[in-house]
């Protein structure tokens, strides 16, 4: 299938957007992993991470309907990963704000989990978009 302009624009933003949730949610999970303890910058990336991958998955789909290309598999991996980014959010921010110290320290072995989980999704759309213009 060919893209036209239009798809091929959608697609560069896109690709940008969820790299960049990527680049976000990387540096906040790893930082909080070599720091030992959640701070409140790490929560700062977590939701950076979480905007861009929100905002680039909406683009994602819009090129969906444009080009009626869709994979079920992504969908809801991403999804998924969209919801549990969510939800570590919001445990950051309650452990960050209530938490005891000990639970700050060991937040981040469930930041571990959900990032290898989200990076399923993005592989999966990695592959995808290669395959597509192979």
């Amino acid at each position: 299938m060919e893209l036209n302009q239009i798809d091929i624009h959608y697609s560069i933003a896109a690709i940008c957007v969820i790299s960049s949730a990527l680049v976000f949610y990387t540096i906040g999970v790893w930082g909080e992993r070599l720091q030992r303890k959640l701070k409140f910058w790490h929560i700062i990336f977590f939701l950076l991470g979480l905007l861009a991958d929100t905002v680039g998955t909406s683009l994602m789909e819009h090129i969906a309907e444009l080009t009626h290309l869709h994979d079920e598999m992504h969908t809801v991996t991403g999804a998924i990963a969209i919801l549990l980014m969510f939800v570590h959010a919001l445990w950051a921010i309650w452990t960050y704000v209530k938490g005891t110290p000990i639970e700050k320290r060991h937040f981040n072995r469930f930041s571990i989990v959900v990032w290898c989980i989200w990076l399923i999704p993005y592989l999966i759309g990695v592959y995808l978009g290669m395959r597509l213009h192979v």
